[in-house]
């Protein structure tokens, strides 16, 4: 599970006030929910795209900080996609970047930059 931060300033209910409706224009029918770290995430079950084989997102919450984006996306092996089903690819990698954008409000340059900076920072990760 990947965890994104909103833009310094931004909230993850300001950007996206209806999750469940956003998700679901993106992905899918919601076809359940998971919990993560307390929080309740959404699943699509069954994806729009065929490229995705499931995909759990939601807002992740923490006491005393700003909620965080949790996102999961399983895929299917590539090897094991037909000729309209790898079309179908770009599409799935263009509504993964604009949720993204649309939620966090930052690029995937950004998104990267963000992550490099946060395994930095953890205490625990091992720099030799």
């Amino acid at each position: 599970m990947k965890e994104y931060k909103m833009r310094r300033g931004e909230h993850l209910e300001d950007r996206i006030p209806d999750m469940e409706a956003t998700v679901e224009e993106y992905f899918g029918p919601i076809t359940g929910t998971e919990e993560h770290k307390g929080s309740d995430l959404y699943v699509i079950g069954e994806p729009d795209n065929p490229v995705f084989e499931r995909i759990v997102v939601g807002a992740v919450k923490y006491s005393g900080k700003k909620d965080k984006l949790g996102v999961e996306f399983h895929e299917r092996d590539p090897t094991e996609l037909g000729p309209d089903e790898l079309e179908a690819a770009a599409d799935a990698v263009n509504a993964k970047n604009e949720f993204l954008l649309e939620a966090t409000g930052r690029n995937a340059k950004a998104r990267r930059d963000s992550l490099k900076r946060s395994v930095e920072d953890d205490p625990d990760h091992d720099v030799n």
